[in-house]
């Protein structure tokens, strides 16, 4: 069987327009369109630096209650699923998508609702929560296909769609689906805006990436996705491009600012590259995270340099161009580097301004004919993950055959209904008032981790799951901006609103290096972090995995659990972590890749370990 996925289809929505408008345009000679602009309701809003790129006029539509970012993932989808249908009998579907920040636009109403003492109703409790917009997509996918899905939501920030698309591309790989639709999208607004406004990472004027002067991002919109199946398997639809490797890595440095050295990121390419069974040399176009913001771009020119030494590839800052466009930004990057691999054309850089001799990177002034066959895909997010895709040309060479499989073991799990700072201070090495500065759903977590064997976790990798996540400390750092206004945002509170910040607060504690991951799927995922780190051991992502969910509640998540999932209202606090190794020393039980399993909570993944170590 062929390691590789085959795109049989895509679909787009950026500020630039929809379908290929949404992506640059490769027209030789061409130069990059900027969809940055002054933002009016950010001016409105009192926002210092008002620059962003929304979608145009009439996308997505709907109506005003409507989730916008739900608008906008269902608009990609309708579209993306109408070139895919008619499904060979029997067929079975995959859904991942990525997301920074979910329903997001209705948790902002929701926030402004708790502002006036008002209780919500359970349609706005619904929607606001991270994975209110997945949900209703998956629903609608499932009705228009006619089967029941295999679904996932990745919500490792910035780096999340290019996650997803590698998820598919191990479901595929396994044979756990047939076909894969993954992606990512988000929406546009002011929480995020004041988040990033607040952390000096958003631009004054225009984003001038790899450039002297540049001084930060704008923040855009939009959603991605592609219709990925086996190589071979495409049933006579044309291959658009070839999806070959993914890898991913944590830096374990720092919660929001990148490793300086670029060593995080570079791993996240190496192993994408392994994967794909290629030489770096053999890309010839980067698709660069390149956020604009002066330490970043800098660490990425590093990790080019450690994976290409002195062949520099074209480069591509799609940021530039569109804003950053958060969940989506990965996929939305993807299919524009997978337009360049098929076209045959790299396309033109956006900013202005003398290159930055301390931040290097090969860029085009306009759109150039060129040779590739093959192109890397860069993503970096808070919380220091990384995450990394190969694309491939179609026919460019002969299809590398998938890797053997491995068994993958329980080797041991805790729990903790309290945090404790001692606990964390000894079992990680870090000093105890240092520890205690952490958000409290990062020290409850860190309070599980710290009864696994510390041993064996250093170089391991993590995925989290979440129910509600970081509901309430979002709503907290809201109320602020409510009131002041987002010049008024906490930049210390912004961070921990991130359900993505938890793995990475813990791999600096517990050196965590390999890949890390949030989810948060909704009321039926309590298993799917245990799915999903069995799954990258097993193919050879990682050779130990950290599993953990967590759960504090506070009176907001509360009262959403109350409006909309009363099922789940009696939920307490608490935190539970396993170890997952392909080594069986010392193991409990042997894991299964496809765990069924229902529930919001922690309490959940607790008592499947349970079940697991208990034996036959």
């Amino acid at each position: 069987m062929s390691a590789r996925a085959s795109v049989i289809a895509t679909a787009a929505i950026s500020p630039l327009g929809e379908g290929d408008g949404a992506l640059p345009d490769l027209t030789p000679g061409a130069v990059a369109r900027v969809a940055i602009e002054r933002d009016d309701e950010m001016v409105s809003l009192g926002f210092q630096r008002p620059y962003a790129a929304r979608l145009p006029a009439g996308l997505p539509g709907g109506a005003p209650e409507v989730d916008r970012a739900q608008a906008i993932l269902l608009r990609c989808l309708d579209s993306l699923i109408d070139a895919v249908l008619p499904l060979r009998s029997g067929a079975r579907v995959g859904f991942v998508v990525g997301t920074s920040s979910g329903g997001m636009r209705s948790a902002e109403r929701l926030f402004a609702a708790r502002s006036r003492a008002e209780e919500p109703s359970e349609a706005l409790a619904r929607a606001a929560t991270y994975f209110a917009p997945f949900n209703v997509a998956e629903r609608q996918l499932a009705a228009r296909v006619g089967a029941s899905i295999a679904s996932m939501q990745i919500v490792t920030a910035c780096a999340a769609s290019t996650w997803a698309i590698g998820v598919g591309l191990r479901w595929l790989q396994r044979g756990k689906v047939d076909l894969v639709i993954a992606g990512g999208y988000d929406a546009l607004g002011p929480f995020v805006a004041s988040g990033f406004e607040c952390l000096r990472a958003t631009s004054a004027t225009l984003p001038a990436p790899f450039r002297i002067g540049r001084d930060g991002m704008a923040l855009g919109e939009g959603a991605g996705l592609v219709a990925l199946v086996r190589e071979g398997d495409e049933s006579g639809r044309p291959v658009r491009f070839l999806v070959s490797g993914f890898g991913a890595s944590t830096d374990a440095v720092h919660i929001t600012a990148p490793d300086r050295t670029g060593g995080g990121l570079a791993r996240a390419g190496a192993a994408a590259l392994a994967d794909a069974r290629l030489e770096a040399g053999a890309c010839a176009l980067v698709s660069a995270h390149a956020t604009a913001t002066p330490y970043n771009d800098a660490m990425e020119s590093k990790a080019l340099v450690t994976l290409f030494g002195e062949r520099a590839p074209v480069v591509h800052p799609f940021k530039a161009e569109i804003g950053h466009t958060l969940g989506a930004a990965g996929a939305l990057e993807t299919l524009a580097l997978g337009a360049s691999v098929a076209r045959q054309v790299a396309p033109a850089a956006a900013g202005k301004g003398e290159l930055d001799v301390e931040a290097p990177a090969r860029l085009l002034s306009a759109a150039t004919p060129l040779a590739i066959d093959a192109g890397l895909k860069l993503s970096a997010a808070f919380g220091g993950a990384n995450a990394s895709l190969v694309v491939e040309r179609s026919g460019a060479r002969s299809a590398p055959v998938a890797r053997v499989r491995r068994p993958v073991y329980l080797v041991g799990f805790a729990h903790a209904a309290e945090v404790d700072v001692a606990r964390i201070a000894a079992a990680s090495g870090h000093e105890a008032d240092k520890v205690a500065r952490a958000d409290a759903l990062s020290l409850l977590l860190a309070t599980s981790i710290a009864g696994l064997d510390p041993a064996r976790l250093a170089g391991a990798g993590i995925i989290v799951g979440h129910g509600l996540g970081t509901l309430d400390i979002n709503d907290r750092f809201y109320q602020r901006v409510l009131s002041k206004g987002p010049t008024g945002a906490e930049p210390r509170v912004f961070p921990p609103t991130s359900p993505n910040l938890m793995p990475g607060q813990v791999a600096i504690y517990f050196g965590l290096t390999g890949p890390s991951a949030a989810l948060a799927s909704g009321v039926g995922g309590a298993l799917q972090p245990l799915e999903l780190a069995a799954e990258l051991v097993a193919a050879g992502d990682a050779d130990r995995m950290v599993v953990a969910s967590v759960d504090v509640l506070g009176p907001t998540s509360r009262q959403v659990l109350a409006a909309a999932f009363p099922g789940a209202s009696t939920a307490t606090d608490g935190a539970v972590a396993a170890l997952l190794s392909a080594d069986p020393a010392g193991s409990l039980a042997r894991v299964d890749l496809d765990r069924e399993g229902r529930g919001l909570t922690h309490e959940t993944l607790l008592a499947e370990l349970q079940r697991l170590s208990s034996g036959p």
